[in-house]
């Protein structure tokens, strides 16, 4: 048996070569009264002022409707989710405000406004402003009184953010810094009072900075332009924006936390970025998965509602688990960041200090939902097209606007390429840091698959025995392939893209395969088994695909890299570790896909 940890002692990246209890995880149907209240008074924001207006939002010719309608969020303490009580906002912990993201990820273009300006537009002066900073800023921020933005990207910097030319020259008299520079694609651009900049300081030498610096820009300072909207595939509504900076004068106390810190600031926020991206993603696939099922019980055909019909059920029943699925492992690893972020401050860590360490503890969590949550979005959404057939097609059906506003995601908060190998770099420099113990299960699995298999079995109970020894399974297959390719690339595996990925993608679904049977096995202690058969079923057909993807991923990555013996003993090593015994999973669908027909919804 693998050994499992008290909560406090998880560490990121960890799920990998130790067992999880399901005591240890938080599940969704924990939340408590006061967050369900403030999910569904999320809900009703999206009811009563998005939903209704959706193509007047995407349509509209100026950002002011877009505007106004974060300041009727304010009035609601939407924009103050992640903001401290002293300084006017909720102060509310990691989860919740995942909560709040993925009720809202269904706003489409505000959504992408409301994240933009309560995330990365806000959160850098929470955990890197100083007591001045936060003073004069957060209230305007948490009220919506003023509207923030984030300027990172530069034309020719792409994922490489540490390569911007933006540049900053201390003044003359030392009381400004000159900014000269060019960003893109700035979320809010149009409207926001308040813009996070990223820069390279220069001395007036000509050679600047090594790494970035951030800086708080007010929209009064001067020598501020932009471009019209740019004109986009999908969340047409959100305004985005080319801007310009000349000359530019920033207060020198508007320099964000330390010279040079500004790539820090640019990762720590993003890894909060991607994990609640990836929530709401999953909230925008639960509102596509609801207009599925509806049309489905409403649309005839041979005189039957499709829903009757096996293809329909089939889909319905894998977005509804792919949903699941991704819901539970987001909000496993929120819970974990909580956890860490309450065991630093026992330690004495203050406040901020423990929510930057928990967070970048965990940044191979968010990097992983990030991924798996949009991509899931992207699916449901492209199944959602096809329930509707011709109809999914037309822009008067809400597919149309679902597909394209879908595609963002992948791309958004670092593609999902990129976030893949990110996985898998901080893993492997985790191992090297001694941070993390990969080498010796990975040597462990090496010797174990040249020797003969082990049929003995030990008495285990409860449920899901054979799924856990699968999964044990399945994660010693990923160790086998990553110990591998480390040994046989060395320093060179970086530029070994394709494997990296292939990594990622068993790692992923290891990830989330697990979360869900730990979510179904809680449940179960509390509810009772014939209470979550539905549940149950989602989770096994789950793990079979998820076992699928790891044995087509392993492949790909071996048959790149390995040749004669080591070839085939690591094939014949991939296929005992990606075994389980086979179930029928067209009825596990069917019930599925009934009980949600039954009820007109999704109703996990």
């Amino acid at each position: 048996m693998i050994a499992t940890e008290p909560k406090a002692s998880i560490k990121g990246g960890e799920f990998l070569i130790k067992e999880t209890d399901a005591s240890q995880v938080f599940i969704p149907e924990e939340f408590t009264e006061e967050q369900q209240m403030i999910a569904a008074t999320c809900r009703e924001f999206l009811e009563r002022e998005i939903w209704t207006r959706l193509d007047e939002i995407d349509t509209a010719k100026s950002p002011e409707l877009i505007s106004s309608l974060m300041d009727k969020a304010g009035e609601l303490g939407l924009l103050g989710t992640g903001v401290p009580e002293e300084y006017g906002g909720f102060g509310m912990n990691f989860n919740t405000s995942m909560l709040v993201a993925e009720v809202t990820g269904a706003g489409h273009s505000f959504s992408v406004a409301l994240s933009a300006h309560t995330g990365i537009g806000t959160l850098p002066i929470v955990y890197y402003g100083n007591d001045d900073q936060k003073s004069k800023y957060l209230p305007k921020l948490a009220t919506g009184e003023w509207k923030a933005a984030y300027c990172l990207t530069e034309p020719d910097s792409g994922p490489d953010a540490n390569s911007g030319k933006t540049k900053a020259v201390l003044s003359e008299d030392g009381k400004n810094y000159v900014l000269n520079g060019q960003k893109m694609w700035i979320t809010n651009g149009g409207f926001a009072d308040l813009f996070i900049v990223f820069a390279k300081i220069d001395d007036g030498t000509g050679k600047p900075d090594k790494n970035l610096s951030a800086f708080i820009v007010e929209k009064s300072y001067n020598g501020i332009t932009m471009n019209e909207p740019e004109h986009k595939m999908g969340i047409k509504g959100s305004d985005t924006r080319q801007m310009f900076f000349n000359d530019t004068l920033v207060p020198v106390e508007n320099l964000l936390s330390d010279r040079g810190n500004g790539f820090k600031i640019a990762v720590n926020i993003l890894n909060i970025g991607r994990i609640k991206l990836g929530v709401a993603a999953i909230g925008g696939s639960k509102e596509v998965l609801n207009h599925a099922i509806r049309y489905s019980n409403e649309r005839k055909q041979f005189k039957t509602p499709i829903s009757e019909f096996g293809a329909i059920k089939h889909k319905l029943a894998e977005m509804a688990l792919k949903i699941y699925a991704s819901e539970t492992a987001s909000y496993r690893a929120g819970q974990n960041i909580d956890d860490a972020i309450e065991d630093l401050k026992a330690q004495g860590k203050s406040d901020v200090s423990a929510k930057l360490i928990a967070l970048e503890q965990f940044a191979i969590e968010c990097a992983m939902m990030k991924v798996h949550g949009s991509e899931v979005l992207d699916y449901v959404a492209d199944e959602g097209v096809q329930v509707y057939g011709g109809m999914g097609y037309s822009a008067d059906a809400p597919m149309d606007r679902s597909y394209r506003d879908a595609r963002i995601n992948r791309i958004f908060e670092g593609t999902n390429e990129i976030n893949r190998m990110l996985v898998v770099d901080m893993l492997l420099k985790r191992a090297m840091k001694g941070e993390l113990n990969l080498m010796g299960p990975a040597m462990a699995v090496a010797k174990e698959i040249m020797s003969i298999p082990d049929f003995n079995t030990e008495e285990e109970e409860g449920i899901f025995v054979a799924e856990k020894k699968a999964l044990r399974n399945l994660k010693k297959a990923a160790l086998m392939v990553a110990g591998a390719a480390v040994q046989k690339f060395m320093t060179n595996l970086s530029s070994e893209q394709e494997i990296l990925m292939n990594v990622a993608d068993m790692a992923i679904e290891i990830y989330v395969a697990e979360s869900i049977l730990l979510r179904v096995e809680k449940l179960t202690g509390i509810r009772g088994e014939a209470a979550v058969e539905l549940q149950k079923q989602m989770a096994l057909v789950y793990l079979h695909e998820a076992i699928e993807k790891v044995n087509n991923a392993g492949r790909a990555a071996i048959t790149s890299f390995a040749e004669g013996d080591e070839l085939r003993g690591m094939l014949m090593g991939l296929k005992r570790f990606t075994k389980i015994e086979p179930m029928n999973l067209k009825d596990a669908r069917r019930q599925i896909a009934d009980a949600m027909i039954a009820e007109n919804k999704y109703i996990f």
